[in-house]
């Protein structure tokens, strides 16, 4: 790499930008790092993260398909309200729906975080037929997947192309990362294709996926 002037991105860890909820009422963890799926909207895990830019902080939710590993709901916003947890649970439900998707018996799972805990956002869940997967207290290693992807966005888009100014550069930028990350960056996991291709691949091989009733 060093002979044909490439350089790798060094990726680091980042702080919790979520506070957990009380234990009343916890859901389970029905996911118990088991990070493999047998087809799409089986499995989905959720998590938040955290830009600085000139104006303050600014917070992106993310929610990332195990299969494919492609990113079907994200939305980046200033404050760390429920409202930006679940419009990325919206626009990855309406995505789904979109190409005719059926989410019944679909599990998404994430941290302890308040924002996942919300009854509008369970609700919302519960409505689309998916169910809720939380897992353990202070354990990254339970959403490590997730956490792994907000540590490439970090820095294959965050460090790679800031200093950013607020919240609309970034946000502009981060709907052009998801089209790349999604359609043509290449994924050492899923044999070096995009996302978007490996599920066009096995749709063509599995016409008719059914989701997992339980797990």
């Amino acid at each position: 790499m060093r002979e044909i002037g490439l350089h790798g991105l060094v990726r680091d860890k980042t702080p919790r930008t979520t506070r957990p909820a009380a234990e009343t009422g916890r859901p389970g963890d029905l996911f118990e790092r088991d990070f493999t799926a047998a087809g799409p909207n089986e499995l989905w895990l959720a998590d938040l993260t955290y830009v600085r830019t000139a104006a303050g902080w600014v917070y992106a939710a993310f929610i990332l398909d195990v299969f494919s590993r492609m990113i079907v709901g994200w939305q980046v916003a200033t404050s760390l309200y429920t409202d930006l947890a679940l419009d990325a649970l919206r626009i990855a439900i309406w995505r789904r729906h979109a190409a005719d998707a059926d989410l019944t018996g679909l599990v998404q799972h994430s941290d302890r975080a308040v924002q996942y805990r919300a009854i509008r956002y369970t609700q919302r869940l519960a409505k689309a037929g998916a169910v809720t997967s939380v897992g353990s207290t202070g354990d990254s290693f339970d959403n490590a997947m997730a956490e792994a992807f907000n540590s490439l966005f970090k820095a294959e888009l965050v460090r790679n192309k800031g200093p950013w100014r607020g919240l609309d550069d970034l946000e502009i930028a981060t709907v052009e990362y998801i089209d790349w990350y999604n359609n043509r960056r290449l994924h050492g996991e899923l044999g070096h294709v995009p996302p978007a291709e490996y599920e066009a691949l096995h749709a063509m091989t599995h016409p008719v996926t059914a989701n997992l009733e339980t797990r």
